[in-house]
């Protein structure tokens, strides 16, 4: 039987040109802004699992890559050890009792990694093995939040000439992450100008990521999003996502699909959370939710019943398991804005990119078709802006 022998961690570090933190006292994803003269450097990880007789599986954490999710990946590499690479239910199955009072955030990259190694190991793509059906998938614009002052998407209007600009490149939909303040007239108002600006031909989206405070303001901007029509209302308020009961309630006085689960840790969890009545939509993140295994899961709880599921972010995983999934609808392009890169770091030595150039004339993204994940990592780069190196044997 080939067993895992070594797991490595490599953490890295990487300068991204044109963004910076709007606010030194707040650093956090959620405050960048752009900054033509600024260079914002972001931290992430890289796992790699070989086992004895020479398979290996690589993934390096988008989104997920915080240092918190370092922390729960210290703890989970030596449960590998030992194990069949190809018995990922069992090995989802025992890591999820074992790290039961945690989050689950770093099982998600572990599982990714397994998931790359049993492709490469029969050379077929991770979409393959998962029954995956479609090569394109349609993609939306998912802004990052406004910003106070100086570039970027500093006002309505800013907002407003973004959408127009990605409608252009061949967008169908677009996301909008507001402002900080929780000011709901002034979210009203930007639902509203973009929705009036690029006319009814693109399907519109809003994610105020908890900063609406109280249930009436997150009413009102919800009348709002069914005045213009948006395709979904996601996160609205300071619950941080999580109660069923107040989204429940909210959903009975508003017409717009509610999104909901991007912070409900769990298969259980979200499944509980539909069940009570507190969302239309599922959303799930292969690297937030138990990997590629997780991400499935929660597909198949939404599709068993009859409702869809939005994956969060973007990335190789993301491609694979959205190919496989047919109650989904959009890719998301996360985060961007005008003249804002995504603040994701340079890894690949091939032509992936998860930019907001990354769409064809047709508004859609490739899934990778190479072995595994499909996508080529610059190991010399990662190794070069390397931080810190973990050896479990």
């Amino acid at each position: 039987m080939d067993c895992i022998r070594r797991v490595e961690i490599v953490v890295f570090s990487s300068s991204i040109p044109g963004l910076a933190i709007e606010s030194a006292a707040s650093a956090a994803v959620t405050n960048i802004s752009a900054d033509p003269s600024g260079t914002l450097q972001v931290s992430k990880f890289a796992v790699r699992i070989e086992t004895d007789g020479g398979l290996k599986g690589e993934y390096v954490a988008q989104w997920g890559g915080t240092p918190a999710v370092l922390g729960q990946a210290r703890m989970m590499a030596p449960f590998l050890i030992g194990r069949n690479p190809f018995h990922r239910e069992a090995i989802f199955d025992d890591l999820k009792r074992e790290f039961r009072q945690y989050d689950h955030m770093a099982h998600g990259i572990f599982d990714i990694a397994l998931w790359d190694l049993a492709g490469k190991a029969v050379g077929q793509s991770v979409s393959t093995l998962l029954g995956g059906y479609r090569s394109k998938l349609r993609a939306y614009a998912s802004t990052y939040h406004a910003q106070t002052s100086g570039h970027g998407l500093n006002s309505t209007e800013a907002f407003c000439d973004f959408a127009l600009e990605c409608r252009q490149m061949g967008y169908r939909a677009f996301k909008i992450h507001g402002w900080h303040d929780g000011l709901v007239s002034r979210e009203i108002d930007n639902v509203l100008a973009v929705r009036k600006a690029v006319g009814g031909d693109m399907d519109l989206a809003i994610d105020p990521a908890c900063q609406i405070r109280t249930f009436a303001d997150a009413l009102r901007l919800g009348y709002a999003c069914d005045e213009a029509g948006f395709i979904w209302y996601e996160d609205p308020f300071r619950d941080s996502g999580v109660s069923a009961f107040a989204h429940k309630r909210l959903r009975e006085k508003i017409k717009t699909p509610l999104l909901i689960t991007e912070h409900v840790r769990g298969i259980e969890p979200k499944a509980d959370f539909a069940i009570a009545g507190g969302t239309d939509i599922l959303r799930a993140d292969p690297e937030y939710d138990l990997g590629i295994t997780g991400c499935m899961k929660i597909a198949h709880i939404a599709e068993g019943l009859g409702l869809d599921v939005e994956l969060h972010a973007c990335g190789p995983a993301h491609r694979h398991c959205m190919s496989a999934i047919r109650n989904t609808s959009y890719y998301e392009i996360a985060l961007v804005g005008p003249g804002m890169p995504n603040a994701l770091p340079p890894i690949y030595a091939c032509d992936y990119s998860d930019q907001l150039e990354a769409i064809d004339a047709e508004g859609c993204v490739a899934v990778p078709e190479g072995p595994g994940l499909g996508v080529e990592y610059d190991w010399d780069r990662i190794r070069k802006d390397q931080t810190e190196y973990m050896d479990f044997t």
